[in-house]
């Protein structure tokens, strides 16, 4: 800030004076505005440092209380970020600004008549063409616990009508947009705020968000290389990067090594420019799960444990790379220290992964029996995953499948029946195809005096129902229909099943009818309708022998029967 002097008649002192406080006072915008700068670039160890020598030498700046609070909140540490907010109300400058972090705080309590009440104290007394206070209000809405977008927008829409040139509040504007799912707004909104702004590359990174979003994973990478053509040391460039390339690898498997790599290189990079404390060693610890690189994980954890002994967090990290590398006590014990720390908000993952660890470690060592007290332990688990997370369902089909080739039926059933019933899964129709085998299979080859559980082949027919509903071409699932009600000895439901598997394979032509798989089912759906008719109608029965014996002429069952029944 250049001071000019309208007089020549101060003396050297005075004027030596106004110049220092117009430095200091220079000094003290710059130094927050660094502080700024570093949040946006996720230096947050930084952006710390510099906000707590701010408050050290001006503790009547509540700007740099009310950031350093919400630098904490970012990192999920709330009981700094509610001293900070506190002790800011106590400063002479810019003291309001704590309410509104006060506020989220209420939000993430599910008290909205406290946090409401709190903003309104925020935003009391603004001037007209003030919109500060307004666009920390919308992001508290934002980064609440349950962001309310709509909230958000409502009230930076107001706040442009009066300074629709600010670009801030248009970056906060196309965030809001963005997660509420309005793609075309938030692209006008990051456009007006990079162009308002052209040192704001948040904005122009997010042009580039928008389009992985919409899964332009090249026109994505070529927007990121844009700014990085502005400013090489931007690392927040770089995670979206490295979040891009794992969508790639995602949507190409045969790719997807390679894409792996590169996503984890581009991490380092983005870790490179930020710092490697521990919420930074956490954030990558997030994305080598993402990347499912739990070896990696496993070496990253035990890094976090030499710099801090006592974070609980860490034993997620462990539990989880624990668990995928076979290594079922450490991931139970750090899973259920995990959870049991008063402090944590555990995930459904949380749970899942300690479920199904239980029951990895009920498993005997040839793979054949689950003991049924950790199986049962280890599915309560489950069933709580799944109740925080209905979609946590399709990362159990692996799992069922696993428990399927090991002909442990009951407790693939027990597994699938959870995807079975959760019609937003995307494995949906090949959890009811499991979930109904594994129930028939697991009523078959039963001794003459053990009975059939008929619930489960009760729901083992209704899976196979599902399954021809949302996919009627799974001809199967008829065959299996049948099989499912001839132990139920429900004769008259079979019969219209095995009709229905003939008919609709029959439609398919004579180059499937001669496939000997087909041929062989046919034969069964033959030999079952006739002897369901043996009883009843010797006519339909023989009919239906005869079928047989047209495919098989030599069907040792049709000809045995045929002798009887005349």
């Amino acid at each position: 800030m250049k001071n000019k002097l309208t007089t020549m008649k101060m003396n050297k002192f005075t004027t030596f004076s106004v110049a220092l406080m117009a430095s200091a006072f220079t000094t003290q915008a710059q130094d927050i505005n660094q502080a700024r700068k570093a949040i946006d670039a996720e230096q947050f160890e930084s952006s710390k440092s510099i906000l707590k020598s701010i408050i050290k030498a001006k503790p009547s700046n509540g700007a740099a209380f009310f950031t350093l609070g919400n630098v904490y909140l970012t990192q999920s540490v709330e009981d700094s970020a509610k001293i900070y907010f506190q002790e800011g109300l106590n400063a002479s400058e810019n003291a309001k600004l704590n309410y509104i972090g006060l506020g989220q705080m209420d939000l993430n309590k599910n008290d909205l008549t406290g946090a409401q009440a709190k903003f309104a104290l925020a935003t009391k007394d603004m001037r007209k063409k003030d919109v500060q206070e307004f666009v920390y209000v919308a992001r508290a809405y934002m980064n609440a616990n349950k962001p309310d977008y709509k909230g958000a927008i409502a009230i930076l829409t107001r706040a442009a009508i009066n300074n629709s040139q600010d670009a801030q509040l248009q970056l906060a504007l196309g965030d809001a947009y963005y997660g509420d799912g309005k793609q075309n707004e938030a692209y006008v909104a990051y456009r007006s705020a990079f162009q308002l702004d052209n040192t704001l590359l948040r904005a122009k990174m997010q042009l580039g968000v928008l389009l992985k979003g919409a899964k332009s994973y090249d026109e994505a990478s070529k927007a990121y290389n844009e700014v990085i053509a502005i400013n090489p040391n931007y690392g927040p460039v770089y995670r979206e990067l490295a979040e891009t390339y794992y969508k790639i690898a995602r949507n190409k498997p045969s790719q997807a090594a390679v894409n792996y790599k590169a996503a984890l290189g581009y991490y380092d990079k983005y870790m490179s420019l930020t710092d490697y404390s521990i919420n930074s060693r956490m954030r990558r610890a997030d994305f080598l799960i993402l990347i499912e690189d739990y070896v990696a994980l496993e070496a990253e954890a035990n890094k976090m444990i030499e710099l801090d002994k006592v974070n609980p967090r860490i034993y997620r990290y462990l539990g989880y790379a624990a668990y995928k590398n076979g290594n079922v006590d450490v991931a139970i014990k750090s899973l259920e220290s995990f959870i049991n720390a008063p402090a944590n908000k555990p995930i459904a993952l949380d749970y899942l992964y300690l479920g199904l660890t239980k029951i990895k470690k009920g498993t005997s060592a040839d793979g054949l029996s689950i003991d049924p007290a950790a199986f049962s332990a280890g599915l309560t688990d489950v069933k709580k995953a799944i109740e925080m997370e209905p979609l946590a369902v399709q990362d159990l089909s692996e799992v069922g499948k696993k428990l399927f080739t090991q002909k442990l039926y009951n407790e693939a059933a027990a597994i699938f029946e959870f995807g079975a019933n959760t019609k937003e899964s995307s494995n949906f129709l090949d959890d009811n195809v499991y979930y109904g085998l594994a129930n028939y299979y697991a009523n078959t080859n039963k001794g003459k005096d053990v009975k059939v559980d008929v619930v489960a082949l009760q729901k083992a027919d209704a899976a196979f129902e599902k399954v021809l509903v949302a996919s009627p071409t799974y001809l199967e699932a008829y065959l299996y229909r049948a099989r499912t009600n001839r132990l139920l000895e429900k004769d008259d439901a079979m019969v219209k099943n095995y009709e229905d598997y003939v008919a609709k394979t029959t439609e398919l032509g004579a180059a499937e009818l001669a496939k000997p798989a087909v041929k062989t089912k046919f034969i069964e759906s033959y030999n079952n309708m006739a002897a369901s008719f043996a009883n009843t109608d010797t006519t339909k029965a023989k009919e239906y022998f005869k079928k047989t014996l047209a495919l098989d002429p030599a069907n040792s069952y049709a000809l045995e029967s045929l002798k009887i029944l005349k």
